[in-house]
C-alpha cells in the first residue's frame, strides 16, 4: 500500500514592494539661472532612498540643444553606484498661489502599464525634456518671489524570497482583567472601603480612578479627598455594585445570575436595568453599552416599559427605538403591565413618540394588506404582528384617553 506523506512538503513566497522617501527641491532666483545653456542644469542636494543616492537636475534652458530654450526640463538622477537600479518615480511643481493645483508626473500611477524605470548605471536619468514651457511657467502661478519649489518622490524597487518560519511562538491572550480580578477578590493592597447598605466592598483607589472619571474626581480631583478610606453609597444595591466593581477590574460584563444566584429571565432584566443605570452613573461607558445590547436582546412584554423609560433617562437610543418598536407592536398587553403604569407617571412625553410609533406600525401594516387581495388574508396579516383587527383603533383610543 502506497501513504501519501506531507512531512517533506514545502512554501515560500516572493515580494516585491517598494521602499519610498521624497524631497522637497526649491530654487530661488529663477532669473539668474536663466542664460545656463542648454544642457547645463542646478542639482538638488543628493538624497537617499532604499539604499541609493538621487538628486533632482533642473535645466532652465532645456536640456535638448534644438529645443532652443523653450522648454525648462527636469530629471531625477541616479547619483551612487547601481546596475538596473528599478525604481518608480513621481515630480511635482508646487502651485503656490494656495489653490493646490499643482503639476504632477506621476510613474507611480503607470506602474501597472509599464513597470518601474530601469537606471542602468550611476548617472542614468528619468524624467522630462519638455517638462514645461518656460513662457508659460514664468507668468504661472508656480513662479513666486523668483522662486520655485518641486517634490520629488522616489519608489526603489526591492524583492524577496520568505521561506517557511522556523519558529513558533504562541502567544497567549491577555490576561490582565484576571490578574487585576484576583486583586479584587484577593482584597491584596486595597485602601478604600465602600459602605453600600449593609454590606461592604473593598477596592483600589487607582485602579478605580484609572476606570472611572467619578471616582478619579472623588479620590483626586480638585474637591477630591485622596485620604479618605471609606465611602458611603446610597441608592445602588449591593449586588449591582458588586456585578460594577467586577466589570471595572476584568473589564467584561459579570454573570449576574452568578452574582446573585437568580435565574429568572425577568430577575436578569430587571438587574441588567440597574447596572445600565450605575454604569451610566460612574461613567462607565463600554459596561452602559453592553448593558445596553443585553437589554436589546431580551425586551419582552413584562420589561419593555420599564427598559423604555430607563433607555430615556440615560440616553441610550438603539434601546429605546427597540423598546418603542416592540411595545407598539404588542400594545395591547404591554398596557396592562405595571410598567407602563410607571411610564405614564415617569416618562409622560414617551406616549407621543409611542404613539407616533404605533402609527408608523399601522401604516405598514396597511401597505402589507393592499398588497393582498382577500380579507381573510388581511386579517391573517394583522394577527401575525400581535394585534387583532378589531383591537386596532381602541386601543390607539385608549392610550390618548390616558395622555
Amino acid at each position: 500500500m502506497i501513504q501519501n506523506s506531507h512531512d517533506n512538503d514545502s512554501s515560500s513566497k516572493s515580494v516585491n514592494e517598494t521602499v519610498n522617501g521624497s524631497h522637497h527641491f526649491t530654487i530661488r532666483g529663477y532669473s539668474l539661472a536663466k542664460g545656463m545653456g542648454p544642457g547645463k542644469y542646478i542639482s538638488s542636494d543628493i538624497f537617499t532612498v532604499g539604499g541609493y543616492d538621487w538628486a533632482i537636475y533642473f535645466y532652465p534652458d532645456g536640456k535638448n540643444i534644438e529645443d532652443s530654450s523653450v522648454y525648462v526640463s527636469v530629471f531625477i538622477a541616479l547619483a551612487s553606484e547601481g546596475t538596473d537600479v528599478r525604481a518608480l518615480f513621481e515630480l511635482t511643481l508646487l502651485d503656490q498661489s494656495g489653490k493646490g493645483k499643482h503639476k504632477v508626473h506621476s510613474h507611480f500611477d503607470r506602474a501597472l502599464e509599464s513597470g518601474p524605470y530601469t537606471l542602468k548605471y550611476r548617472g542614468s536619468m528619468w524624467g522630462y525634456k519638455r517638462f514645461f514651457k518656460r513662457i508659460n511657467l514664468e507668468t504661472s502661478d508656480y513662479l513666486k518671489d523668483d522662486c520655485l519649489a518641486m517634490h520629488c518622490t522616489v519608489g526603489v524597487v526591492r524583492s524577496r524570497v520568505e521561506g517557511p518560519k522556523d519558529y513558533s511562538v504562541v502567544v497567549p491572550p491577555s490576561d490582565m482583567g484576571q490578574n487585576l480580578k484576583y486583586l479584587l477578590d484577593a482584597e491584596l493592597g486595597c485602601d478604600i472601603v465602600f459602605q453600600v447598605g449593609e454590606e461592604t466592598f473593598k477596592g483600589h483607589k487607582l485602579i478605580l480612578a484609572a476606570r472611572s472619571p467619578v471616582f478619579r474626581a472623588q479620590f483626586f480631583g480638585l474637591i477630591g479627598n485622596p485620604n479618605t478610606d471609606k465611602v458611603e453609597l446610597e441608592d445602588i444595591e449591593p449586588s449591582i455594585f458588586k456585578a460594577m466593581l467586577q466589570y471595572i477590574y476584568s473589564d467584561e460584563l459579570p454573570d449576574l445570575v452568578e452574582i446573585t444566584g437568580s435565574t429568572s429571565t425577568c430577575t436578569s432584566t430587571i438587574l441588567m436595568q440597574h447596572l445600565l443605570a450605575a454604569a451610566d452613573r460612574f461613567g462607565l461607558d463600554r459596561l452602559k453599552e453592553l448593558c445596553e445590547v443585553k437589554l436589546c436582546e431580551e425586551v419582552n412584554v413584562d420589561t419593555v416599559a420599564t427598559t423604555l423609560s430607563l433607555a430615556e433617562l440615560h440616553c441610550c437610543p438603539q434601546l429605546k427605538a427597540i423598546c418603542l418598536k416592540f411595545a407598539a407592536t404588542n400594545l395591547g398587553v404591554v398596557m396592562l403591565t405595571e410598567g407602563f403604569k410607571h411610564l405614564e407617571e415617569s416618562c409622560p412625553s414617551l406616549l407621543s413618540e409611542l404613539l407616533e410609533t404605533v402609527a408608523s406600525v399601522d401604516q405598514k401594516a396597511s401597505l402589507m394588506c393592499k398588497k393582498r387581495s382577500s380579507s381573510s388574508i388581511i386579517g391573517l396579516a394583522l394577527a401575525a404582528d400581535g394585534v387583532a383587527a378589531e383591537s386596532v383603533n381602541p386601543v390607539v383610543r385608549r392610550v390618548r384617553r390616558r395622555m
